[in-house]
């Protein structure tokens, strides 16, 4: 598995973290007219950074003084408890056993931010999510924080994203360059669509700009097509 960084925190100046300020800017500006208070981060298939990519972008949203929570909603394979060296307990708890906010919240050492890791995997993963207490959840961390951050499974793999996607304000589609094939991308975005989902605009994973900085990301807004005349 390959290591998962917060570059953001521990390497600020770097290029790779620059590309995430640059991100944090496109998704504060993509949704002019309305509070862009919930947004998820989802991929069309797995390995495609969307975790990592999710972790650093809640770090610099705090870095920008925002007070950010970061939820992990891949309650199939969660990994931003081992990011963040935090206990797993989390979301599925605060559903199943209708526990409050302030009981499974846990705080970072990056001020502002927030954490809500998965909890213990369910058996009804889709079920919980769509569930009236994840509704009700939702609108309570709205009040909380100015930014909440669902880091969703990949939404082919499984119905997760689909089930949040009119949940949220936005969607921020996570693809990795040169691994994923055009149509399958396509296939991810009408399916959220399709769920009544909004995206903001695509986070191109993993360009190789040069060899020391191999993994580099680049945000196609929604209406970059309209812009270039497309």
């Amino acid at each position: 598995m390959a290591e998962r960084k917060l570059i953001v925190h521990e390497q600020a100046k770097s290029p790779i973290s620059e590309a995430y300020r640059t991100l944090r800017t496109n998704l504060q500006f993509s949704k002019i007219h309305d509070d862009l208070k919930l947004v998820m981060f989802t991929s069309s298939g797995p390995g495609e950074g969307k975790s990592t990519t999710a972790a650093n972008t809640a770090v610099a949203m705090a870095q920008a003084g925002k007070r950010v929570l970061l939820v992990d909603c891949d309650l199939r394979k969660p990994v931003q408890h081992r990011i963040f060296g935090k206990k797993k307990d989390g979301l599925s708890n605060l559903i199943v056993e209708s526990l409050s906010l302030d009981q499974v919240i846990q705080s970072t050492e990056v001020p502002g931010l927030s954490l809500l890791t998965s909890g213990p995997i369910p058996p009804n993963p889709s079920e919980l999510l769509g569930s009236a207490k994840m509704d009700d959840f939702l609108a309570v961390a709205k009040e909380r924080f100015d930014l909440v951050i669902l880091d969703a499974s990949p939404v082919l793999a499984v119905t997760d994203a689909c089930v949040l996607a009119s949940k949220v304000d936005g969607i921020a589609l996570v693809i990795a360059s040169g691994k994923v094939r055009p149509e399958i991308a396509a296939k991810a975005k009408d399916l959220l669509m399709k769920a009544k989902g909004h995206i903001l605009g695509v986070v191109l994973n993993r360009i190789e700009i040069e060899k020391e900085h191999a993994h580099y990301y680049y945000y196609y807004s929604a209406d970059d097509k309209q812009k270039q005349g497309a």
